[in-house]
């Protein structure tokens, strides 16, 4: 069962995800936005975008790492009000990344000229998508978490029979340990850390992934598909900032997590390769791939709404609303100004890159 954290599925989504936008890139274009870029602009584009697999992949990698170099910097750990600021920060940028970049997108996909002018231009589905996948988030995200609940303490239960059985000597060892987090493939808790907050911060940090991955590897095949220097270029450093905050987003869940090493590893490796890997396909189509093709533009309007509504919903709940909500928030004036500044610098920080991108 814990198998699920560990969501070894992804991959098949990702590739499944991929598979579904390259054909529809080959459907008939809305004539009036083609672009036809000489051979020298072609070859210009190409270096940038070859730039841009290389640093969008340092700067996701260092991003999604800094939270997690809490073992070496003490004052990375959960338990000092500066990671909880850094928390902050990165949820901020979480939020602005649905509410500012994604939605608006997908909003403007949806509504394009370039799509007949029939159900998917009367209604505002951009919105209605979005708040269903925000609906779908949160019921994945209490039914995963009562599941697992369930799941432990029926496994406690066994454990305390079977102690009951073998006698007490052996009963206090299985206590004793299972108390420390290490018996049965338990999570390892820190000070603090109830099972149930490790079990959260997990589903968590994988939700928030899935949503972050749909957003990189549309944004990626974007950005490698473009054939002007002058759209590639504003995008390749707009790009490597975006993927730095929000890998410091997800790498801040993940720490909270207490994944395994090997874990942790992967979730961070799959988040730094999504939107280099991308920007590769986007170059691989680049000559077949019509932006503005019909389905090519529902696709991507779709996948960017529900990708809007599962960011702005974990920004808001799992993230803000319960560290900001907690008593150590509360009680503390200082920390809750910290916080607040961190939030909108955050927020700040990754609007201000929506001019380019």
């Amino acid at each position: 069962m814990a198998a699920v954290f560990y969501l070894p599925h992804k991959a098949i989504i990702f590739s499944s995800f991929l598979m579904l936008l390259v054909p529809v890139a080959l459907s008939e274009v809305c004539s009036e936005k083609n672009e036809h870029p000489n051979k020298n602009d072609n070859d210009d584009a190409l270096k940038f975008k070859l730039a841009a697999i290389a640093s969008v992949l340092v700067a996701g990698g260092i991003g999604v790492s800094l939270p997690l170099a809490e073992k070496k910097f003490a004052i990375l750990r959960p338990e000092n009000d500066v990671f909880f600021m850094i928390k902050a920060f990165a949820a901020g940028v979480i939020l602005a990344t649905g509410f500012v970049h994604i939605l608006p997108d997908a909003f403007r996909t949806l509504t394009s000229p370039c799509l007949s002018k029939g159900t998917w231009r009367k209604f505002p589905f951009s919105g209605f998508i979005a708040m269903v996948a925000s609906i779908g988030t949160m019921a994945v995200d209490t039914l995963a978490t009562s599941f697992y609940k369930k799941l432990h303490v029926d496994k406690d239960k066994l454990v305390t029979d079977v102690d009951e059985e073998t006698g007490k000597g052996e009963r206090a060892s299985h206590v004793h340990v299972s108390a420390h987090g290490h018996a049965h493939g338990g999570p390892m808790l820190s000070h603090g850390e109830s099972l149930s907050d490790i079990l959260r911060q997990r589903i968590i940090s994988q939700v928030l992934e899935l949503g972050i991955v749909v957003h990189s590897v549309i944004i990626g095949i974007s950005l490698g598909a473009s054939q002007s220097t002058g759209t590639v270029k504003p995008l390749l450093f707009a790009l490597t900032f975006h993927q730095f905050f929000e890998g410091m987003g997800l790498g801040g869940c993940i720490s909270q997590a207490n994944f395994k090493s090997l874990r942790t590893k992967i979730m961070s490796l799959f988040f730094s390769l999504t939107t280099p890997i991308g920007i590769g396909v986007g170059i691989g189509i680049a000559n077949v791939y019509k932006k503005n093709s019909s389905t090519g533009l529902i696709v991507e309007g779709v996948f960017n709404s529900a990708s809007a509504g599962i960011l702005i919903y974990m920004a808001l709940v799992d993230l803000l609303a319960a560290d900001f909500m907690s008593p150590r928030m509360e009680n503390n004036i200082r920390l809750q100004l910290g916080a607040h500044i961190s939030l909108l610098l955050g927020a700040a920080s990754m609007s201000f890159l929506a001019i380019w991108t």
